[in-house]
């Protein structure tokens, strides 16, 4: 096989539809759009979520709840991904994010206490759950709060 030879699949070409090319065609004149009204006009149809004019359903459901725009957004560790540490490091979130364990830093670190630590640490963090603490403080290690 050579470079010229090369065809695309069978049926994995399709050509488009040529509308408004005359009557042979089978799509001349209206060009598939039926005849006059709102949505056989250029620019024509409703926005998304329309319904004729009737209160739409966006509008009639109730409003529930609301965003707090001061809440602080942490990010959540395990005690388990502290593992690929070695013993006696000490574990800033800075680190965290150096070594890929965290994208963002944002409002801060929190650690949580799933799974098992092997490791001896120094863990500093924003917050810490009491499994957590109890965990790495079961290791060896030293919990720190930023």
């Amino acid at each position: 096989m050579k470079l010229h030879e090369l065809k695309p699949a069978v049926g994995a070409k399709k050509a488009s539809k040529r509308v408004g090319r005359g009557s042979g065609s089978g799509l001349g004149k209206t060009s598939g759009k039926g005849q006059k009204g709102q949505k056989s006009r250029s620019g024509g149809g409703v926005r998304p979520g329309f319904e004729g004019g009737q209160m739409p359903l966006y509008r009639r459901l109730p409003k529930r709840g609301f965003t707090n725009i001061f809440a602080k957004e942490y990010v959540e560790v395990n005690v388990n991904r502290l593992n690929i540490f070695e013993d006696g490091t000490e574990i800033t979130p800075e680190l965290l994010k150096e070594n890929g364990v965290i994208s963002k830093v944002k409002d801060g670190v929190k650690i949580l206490g799933n799974g098992e630590l092997e490791k001896k640490l120094v863990v500093k963090a924003t917050k810490f759950t009491k499994g957590a603490v109890e965990k790495i403080e079961t290791a060896g290690g030293k919990v720190e709060v930023i």
